[in-house]
Parts: structure tokens; C-alpha cells; sequence
């Protein structure tokens, strides 16, 4: 039982501290509430208009997903590349090349299915359009 409360004990004070932070902080900080503390600020650009009626490009966060997937790839690829010849000297060369070149495959299947469906392409919006200086 004893396991318990130690664990219950840690459980307290992990939530005890933040919480005593955030009070000690919300208690000695200044409060100074003026107009230009409160105004929006988006790389130094004045907001116009709502924010909620904002549509936001989803180029980026297909960019994002695309860049996750493929660094991943590389932590698979390069643990293997180390350990490559001394598993081939176990296995053999199609029983150590095999699994990762069918795994590159199914990356360049998937990099190929991305990119007919427009997932790297750079969509060009109507605003950055009219903006444009010829």
C-alpha cells in the first residue's frame, strides 16, 4: 500500500505546484489594463474585420503533414542504414534490403497519390493574386 501513497503523494504535488505558481503569479503581476495591451497584433499588421470569419489556407497544414510523414521516414531509414551490413552478413541481402525497399515504396506510392490530389501544389489565393506587382 505504501506504492500507492507515494504515487498518490507525487500525484499532489505534481498538481500543487503548477497550481501555486499560477496563484503566486496571478497575485504579484502588475495589472495595467490599457487599450493597446488589449488590441490585437499579428506581425505588425492592424486586424481587419473579425477573425472569425477568416478562412484559413489548408496548404499549410497539408505542408505540415506531408513534412511530418516524410521526417518520419527518416527515423526508420537511418537506424537501418547503420545496422545494413552487418545485417547482411546475417540475413543476407534480399532478407535486409527487402522490408525497407518495400517501405520506400509505399512512401513514393503515397508521395505519387499527394500529388495527384494537389497536396503539393501551391494554391495560389484570389488576394495574393490581385496584390501582385507585374
Amino acid at each position: 500500500m505504501s506504492d500507492w501513497l507515494a504515487i498518490g503523494a507525487l500525484a499532489i504535488v505534481a498538481i500543487l505546484i503548477p497550481v501555486a505558481m499560477m496563484v503566486v503569479s496571478w497575485l504579484l503581476r502588475p495589472s495595467v489594463p490599457e487599450q493597446g495591451k488589449r488590441a490585437t497584433y499579428e506581425s505588425g499588421e492592424i486586424p481587419v474585420g473579425s477573425s472569425r470569419h477568416i478562412r484559413f489556407n489548408i496548404q499549410y497544414y497539408m505542408v505540415a503533414l506531408l513534412f511530418v510523414v516524410f521526417d518520419v521516414e527518416t527515423v526508420f531509414i537511418i537506424p537501418w542504414t547503420v545496422i545494413f551490413e552487418e545485417a547482411v552478413g546475417e540475413l543476407g541481402f534480399v532478407h535486409a534490403f527487402a522490408p525497407m525497399a518495400l517501405f520506400i515504396v509505399i512512401l513514393l506510392f503515397a508521395l505519387a497519390w499527394a500529388w495527384r490530389k494537389g497536396a503539393v501544389s501551391w494554391v495560389k489565393s484570389p488576394r495574393a493574386e490581385s496584390q501582385r506587382i507585374e
